[in-house]
């Protein structure tokens, strides 16, 4: 019966404690989309990778031309002239791939270096909204982030409010 009882009064401390904590959500995704920086960082983003772009397509254009240029020489061509352009091509080849993969490699770090002060400022402006309110947890309630239930307080109206978007 003892037992039974601090059973039940532990239950009941515990259900009060998870009570008194205020939890919110907001949707970090909307927010960040939201935000007028993003735009600008996704043009930047747009314009680096059309440039790579261009620059792969000029490579493969020079290696489709000089491919095209080889094949209609190989017949006048020694054994030897020709096992060297095949090097050739095969080296311009490797460093179009080599080139494709410093490019994505650099994109990826440009994103980063665009949005992680946007994270940083959307992180800044939840944290002071949650604390003016007494918020003590926050939840992501961007879709696909294992929020299932979004009853508490939405931050993401007085969040922008705070960004002024």
């Amino acid at each position: 019966m003892k037992s039974i009882l601090v059973a039940l009064v532990l239950m009941i401390s515990a259900t009060s404690f998870v009570n008194a904590q205020k939890m919110a959500h907001i949707d970090t995704q909307a927010l960040i989309e939201a935000m007028p920086e993003t735009l600008s960082a996704q043009n930047e983003l747009e314009r680096i990778k059309k440039t790579y772009e261009a620059e792969l397509v000029s490579m493969g254009k020079e290696l489709e031309a000089k491919l095209a240029r080889y094949e209609a020489e190989a017949e006048t061509k020694t054994e030897e002239e020709n096992r060297k352009r095949l090097e050739e091509v095969q080296s311009a080849q490797q460093k179009i791939g080599e080139y494709r993969q410093t490019a994505s490699m650099d994109l990826q770090k440009k994103e980063g270096d665009l949005f992680s002060p946007l994270f940083d400022k959307a992180k800044k402006a939840i944290e002071k909204v949650a604390a003016e309110k007494g918020i003590q947890y926050v939840m992501d309630a961007t879709p696909g982030s294992g929020l299932i239930v979004a009853e508490g307080e939405d931050l993401l109206p007085a969040v922008k409010r705070e960004l002024g978007i």
